[in-house]
């Protein structure tokens, strides 16, 4: 469980979570501009704000080395009405880079 305001360890996704990548995969494909064959999600950060922040990596092509990206995903409360906004993508990332949150946003 991450504190308020800094980012969790970098964790396996759980059903709940792999859910949220899922149901983002739209608006990831639309921001980058093109329908990924794959779609995996590999590992993930969160950070709970008034809200809580994601950052996934998630496969995307398996060719070479294979493809990634990252992507900040804010998820407003529940009082809020729960939006899930993509707010960065990160595209292509490696398999082997780190997934870092965006500076602006660490603690």
């Amino acid at each position: 469980m991450s504190n308020f305001g800094g980012w969790s360890d970098i964790k396996l996704f759980n059903p709940e979570v792999k859910r949220i990548c899922f149901e983002v995969r739209p608006e990831i494909e639309k921001k980058i501009g093109t329908d990924f064959k794959i779609f995996i999600p590999v590992v993930y950060s969160s950070q709970l704000v008034a809200g809580k922040n994601y950052m996934f990596k998630v496969l995307v092509n398996v060719d070479g080395d294979g493809v990634c990206v990252h992507a900040l995903i804010f998820q407003a409360l529940p009082c809020d009405g729960g939006e899930l906004i993509v707010t960065e993508i990160q595209y292509p990332k490696s398999v082997d880079d780190p997934l870092i949150p965006p500076e602006h946003l660490q603690k």
